[in-house]
């Protein structure tokens, strides 16, 4: 048995009274959907365990002007059911979705899937699609915006201080008219771990690609942008010569590796069908 102190915040400012001469010792949990499993397999043995739920102030979603926030503590079916991230990042509502039973949608964070920073987080490629920007708080009152393509470290590393939290998620309003696509790939179906998802977000003019993001997820180290084939789609028509010369592409962008859930060689293979899949399904105005 773990022997711990359990701590649950009210507030930041309680939180970071609570982190005082802690550090290394602290596990923090929003919705407890990896932390708990860590827990039983003694992955983790922290002296305290940290809730964030109780937080006040850090769930929900806001429209802004030009841009779209969203709260750390907010579900991944709050996500999928917002209105606002249907219209604005459908990508981004279909990941979280696609992300594990209803009960872990229930349960499962925005903020925790970013932090837990598995190469396989769903709702990272939608986001890197999107241009997103992590907004963070410190214990001095600090805060940073880091934008999500240079926020994970490695395998489930981020740039995060010891004391630093994740506050929110932004960003910017795709122009008018964009087209957007995500597919995931698991084992069993799509609510498994990701063997490969992808995300696109293309900003077109009649049958020219004016802006395209390609984000992939379980295919590098980090979830990652594939910038060579953006560039490749940028300026020109997208015909089905530049699908396939793209889709090719895409296999040597991406660096994964073999697991229990596929080979690497697979996971290029599935990467460039799925990208095919998804820029169809985009610029057929559909959602995968």
């Amino acid at each position: 048995m773990i022997h711990m102190e359990y701590v649950a915040p009210k507030t930041l400012e309680e939180f970071f009274k609570e982190l005082e001469g802690k550090a290394g010792q602290v596990k923090f949990a929003a919705g407890c959907t990896n932390v708990i499993p860590d827990l039983r397999a003694r992955a983790v043995s922290p002296k305290f365990l940290v809730n964030l739920q109780g937080l006040e102030g850090m769930a929900g979603i806001e429209e802004e002007k030009e841009a779209v926030s969203i709260g750390a503590l907010t579900t991944m079916t709050e996500l999928a059911a917002s209105g606002i991230i249907k219209k604005w990042a459908p990508s981004l509502a279909s990941a979280a979705l696609q992300m594990g039973n209803p009960l872990v949608r229930n349960r499962a964070t925005l903020g925790g899937n970013l932090a837990d920073a598995s190469p396989a987080a769903d709702s990272a490629p939608p986001l890197l699609s999107l241009e997103a920007v992590i907004h963070t708080v410190q214990a001095d009152g600090a805060k940073r915006q880091i934008p999500v393509e240079r926020f994970f470290a490695g395998p489930n590393r981020t740039v995060l201080a010891g004391e630093e939290l994740i506050a929110r998620v932004t960003f910017p309003k795709p122009k008018d008219p964009s087209k957007s696509a995500y597919i995931k790939l698991g084992l069993r179906n799509a609510s498994a771990i990701s063997v490969v998802s992808i995300a696109l977000l293309l900003e077109t003019e009649g049958a020219v690609c004016r802006k395209a993001r390609v984000s992939l997820g379980s295919v590098a180290p980090t979830p990652m942008r594939a910038y060579g084939v953006e560039k490749a789609l940028e300026g020109k028509e997208t015909s089905e010569t530049l699908k396939r010369a793209c889709g090719d592409m895409i296999k040597k962008e991406i660096s994964p590796i073999s697991d229990i859930r596929a080979s690497a060689e697979y996971r290029r293979w599935t990467a460039s069908v799925l990208f095919r899949r998804a820029i169809q399904t985009a610029l057929e105005g559909g959602r995968a």
